[in-house]
């Protein structure tokens, strides 16, 4: 899937959660308040309005965050480099210490000691 797909449905997605939520009347009201409050309406009781968005809200962001981490999985396929930045520097490094000898001269105690110069007499 496209990674622009996503985007749109993401988009869909989210506008629908928010009327849906926009929708639901905090004080217990809700949907059935809002046009006219009568029992009778085409929506049916109170209490079935009220699952149904409680239900609509719940499936609609489960499938939001879905969404979201499917395109996140699909935005690092396609934009993934081979390798990655740091262990491009760690094989630069390790091939720019292959020219660096490897023996420390003062910690290398295998050289042979300094001549001592006679001291001259007076």
């Amino acid at each position: 899937m496209s990674l622009y797909l996503f985007i749109i449905l993401i988009a869909i997605v989210s506008l629908l959660l928010i009327l849906m939520i926009m929708v639901q009347n905090p004080k217990g009201g809700g949907l059935d308040s809002t046009f006219g409050g009568g029992g009778s309406d085409m929506f049916g009781s109170v209490q079935e309005t009220t699952n149904f968005l409680d239900k609509a809200t719940w499936y609609l962001f489960s499938l939001l965050v879905v969404l979201i981490l499917l395109s996140n999985t699909v935005v690092l396929k396609t934009s993934a480099p081979k390798t990655s930045a740091v262990k491009q520097a760690i094989e630069q490094h390790a091939a720019d210490q292959k020219d660096v000898p490897t023996k420390n001269p003062i910690l290398d105690n295998t050289q042979k000691p300094a001549q001592e110069v006679p001291a001259k007499k007076n």
